[in-house]
């Protein structure tokens, strides 16, 4: 009898023992992964022309990926940074703090899988790339925690240690929007004892400033003329009167 009863208790506790043990694993395990991963086959500090991939998971059921806009981690430029692939039709164009892919939306469902290419990763241990990720309803999902242990950690890249010998390369060249506009508008100051020539515009408006213009004279011009013209028809009628 005694028998009986035992294997009946552990019968009835089976459920409750596998419920524990599931449990159990859940806080175990770690923090869930990124739903931007990122990976590289030369995730190394100083490597040179490394491609990096990410794939960005759709997290809706209703509308598909758009747009996905990365704020770079220290160390890499925009101008670092060149297009290699992604989905059909997609457009690859820098900011000032980072780079925009974007095209025609993704089904629903699909993953926007890409990949870049930077000139040169910098002397780090790892690499945070934070990601905003928008859909066609015009929702944005922020990938930018830089905790891993956050709701919305940002995909991160660890890289390798240096090589040995490996050294940092000449920064890429720049230049701003607003420089080049600066440059542009104001013209280069002429040589010290030269006169710059003036546009064909400026000279206008300068003879226009100095006097009348030349359209001006010849229409006075043609207008004292015909008066002339109008008076001398005037006097040989008269005259012919007169006779």
């Amino acid at each position: 009898m005694f028998r009986v009863v035992k294997r009946y208790r552990t019968a009835r506790h089976l459920p409750l023992a596998a419920a524990a043990a599931a449990c159990a694993v859940l806080l175990s395990a770690g923090p869930a992964a990124a739903h931007v991963e990122v990976e590289s086959e030369k995730a190394q500090a100083l490597a040179e022309n490394v491609e990096i991939s990410f794939d960005a998971e759709s997290e809706s059921d209703t509308a598909g990926i758009t747009q996905i806009r990365v704020v770079l981690p220290e160390g890499i430029t925009p101008a670092d940074v060149t297009y290699k692939k992604g989905p059909q039709g997609w457009q690859f164009s820098v900011s000032a703090d980072g780079y925009t892919v974007k095209g025609p939306a993704l089904r629903t469902g699909v993953d926007a899988a890409y990949s870049v290419v930077v000139r040169q990763l910098p002397d780090a241990g790892k690499l945070a790339f934070k990601t905003l990720q928008t859909y066609t309803d015009g929702r944005t999902d922020r990938w930018i925690e830089l905790d891993e242990n956050g709701e919305n950690p940002a995909p991160t890249l660890r890289l390798k240690a240096a090589a040995p010998g490996a050294k940092p390369v000449a920064p890429s060249p720049t230049a701003t929007p607003a420089t080049t506009a600066s440059a542009s508008a104001s013209p280069a100051p002429a040589a010290e004892g030269t006169a710059a020539s003036p546009s064909p515009q400026a000279a206008e408006a300068e003879r226009d400033d100095d006097g009348l213009s030349a359209g001006v004279w010849a229409g006075i011009v043609a207008a004292v003329l015909a008066v002339a013209a109008g008076v001398a028809v005037f006097l040989r009628r008269r005259g012919g009167d007169e006779g």
